[in-house]
C-alpha cells in the first residue's frame, strides 16, 4: 500500500470513530432552541456531551498536505420545516363542515359488507374508475358534420339496431355497448352512407362478443342484412372497428351507472323500469351523444322521481351520482323532448314506445303521468312552437 493510500485509510478509520461517538451522544434538541425557519447547527443540537478527543496529527508529505487542503470541511446543518397555512382551527372547521354534509348520507352499502359478491368496500371506488374512463372515451357534440352519414340515418340504423336485438333476445348491456362503439367508430372512421349498415351489424357483432356468452352466428347477422353484405365483409369491419378503437372497448354504460342510482334511491320495479324507459329514449337522440353515460343516468332516475312524486332529489343520492338537480335540468330536457315526440306522433321512431308498452314492462310508455304538466314544462324550450 503506497503512502497516499495510508493516509486515506487513517483518516477514514478516525472519522470513523468520531462519528460513532457523536451518534452516541446526540439527544433531541431543547423545544425553545427550534424556531420556524430557522437552521440549527448540528453542534448546537448537542446537549451534556464531551467534546470528542483530538485525532492524532499526521505526518504528511508537503504534496498530501497541499492536496488536503483543498478539501472544503462543511458543518452538518438541521433543517426545520417551515409551518403549516392551515392552522388546528381551521382544520376542525373543515372536519365540521365536511361532517356536517355526511351526516344526511345514507351508507348504502353498509348492508352489503357481509356478501363479497356486492364488493361493498370498494364498490365507491370502482365508480370513481369509471367516471374516469367515460371522460376518456366521450363522444364529441355534432360528430357526424361534414361526413357522408347525417343525423336521420343514424336515427334509422340505431332504431332497426333496437329490433334486431330484441329478435337475438341478446343482454340489454350489449345494446347499449353496440351504440357506444357506432358514435366512437364513426367519429374518427366517416364512412360512406352504403357502409353505415355495415357498421351498426359489426358493431352489434363486437359488442355480443364482450358481453354474450353466446353470441349470434356471424351467419344470422349476414341474414338480417338480407345478404346485403357478406361474411368476409363483416369481419373485416370488424378488425377496422377494434382497430381504431385500440381494442379499449371498456367505456362504460349509462346502464351501469342507472342501477347505482336506483340503490341509491331504494327504487321499486315500476322505478326502475320507467328510469330505463328515459335512458333507452336517449340512444336514437343525436343531440345527447356527447353527454357522459353517468349524467344521463342520473337524469333520467332523477326525471322518474319528478314524474311519480317520489320526493326530491336528496344528499344520498347528490352524494353517490355526484350531480345535483340543477346539473341534470338540461338533460332532464332532452330526455322529456324524447317523450313528449314519441307520445304525441311528432316522431315515426318508436320502437322504444312500443317495446315498453308491453305487459312484461308494466307497460311503463303509457301510463298518464308522460303526459303531465312535468314533462311539458321541461320539453317546452327544445320543442317547435306551436302555430
Amino acid at each position: 500500500m503506497d503512502a497516499w493510500s495510508t493516509v486515506l485509510w487513517e483518516m477514514d478509520n478516525a472519522l470513523t470513530v468520531e462519528l460513532k461517538m457523536l451518534k452516541n451522544k446526540l439527544s433531541r434538541p431543547p423545544l425553545e432552541e427550534i424556531r420556524n425557519g430557522t437552521m440549527i447547527p448540528a453542534n448546537k443540537a448537542i446537549v451534556n456531551c464531551k467534546k470528542p478527543k483530538p485525532v492524532k496529527a499526521m505526518k504528511l508529505e508537503p504534496s498530501e498536505r497541499n492536496l488536503l487542503d483543498k478539501v472544503i470541511w462543511t458543518e452538518p446543518i438541521l433543517e426545520v420545516p417551515l409551518k403549516s397555512d392551515i392552522t388546528m382551527k381551521d382544520e376542525d372547521d373543515l372536519c365540521l363542515a365536511f361532517c356536517e354534509v355526511l351526516n344526511n348520507v345514507e351508507d348504502i352499502d353498509a348492508e352489503d359488507a357481509d356478501n363479497p359478491q356486492m364488493c361493498s368496500e370498494y364498490v365507491k371506488d370502482i365508480y370513481a374508475y369509471m367516471k374516469e374512463l367515460e371522460l376518456k372515451h366521450s363522444v364529441r357534440s355534432n360528430y357526424l358534420e361534414g361526413t357522408d352519414v347525417n343525423e336521420r340515418m343514424r336515427v334509422i340504423l340505431i332504431d332497426w339496431l333496437m329490433q334486431v336485438h330484441s329478435k337475438f333476445q341478446l343482454l340489454q348491456e350489449t345494446l347499449y355497448m353496440a351504440v357506444s362503439i357506432i358514435d366512437r367508430f364513426l367519429q374518427v372512421q366517416p364512412v360512406r352512407r352504403s357502409k353505415l349498415q355495415l357498421v351498426g351489424v359489426a358493431s352489434l357483432f363486437v359488442a355480443s362478443k364482450y358481453e354474450e356468452m353466446y353470441y349470434p352466428e356471424i351467419a344470422d347477422l349476414v341474414y338480417i342484412t338480407d345478404n346485403t353484405f357478406s361474411k368476409a365483409e363483416i369481419r373485416e369491419m370488424e378488425r377496422e372497428i377494434l382497430d381504431k378503437l385500440s381494442f379499449d372497448l371498456g367505456k362504460p354504460l349509462s346502464l351501469h351507472f342507472l342501477r347505482r342510482a336506483s340503490r341509491c334511491c331504494h327504487a321499486e320495479a315500476e322505478e326502475h323500469i320507467l328510469a330505463k324507459y328515459f335512458l333507452e329514449l336517449t340512444l336514437v337522440d343525436y343531440d345527447m351523444v356527447h353527454y357522459q353515460p353517468s349524467i344521463i343516468a342520473a337524469a333520467s332516475m332523477c326525471l322518474t322521481h319528478k314524474v311519480l312524486n317520489l320526493g326530491s332529489w336528496d344528499a344520498t343520492v347528490q352524494h353517490y351520482t355526484g350531480y345535483t338537480e340543477e346539473n341534470l335540468l338540461p338533460v332532464m330536457q332532452h330526455i322529456a323532448k324524447n317523450v313528449v315526440k314519441v307520445n304525441n306522433n311528432m316522431t315515426q321512431f318508436i320502437y322504444v314506445k312500443n317495446k315498453f308498452a308491453s305487459r312484461k314492462l308494466y307497460r311503463i310508455s303509457s301510463i298518464p303521468n308522460l303526459n303531465s304538466e312535468v314533462i311539458l314544462q321541461l320539453a317546452a324550450p327544445l320543442l317547435p312552437a306551436r302555430p
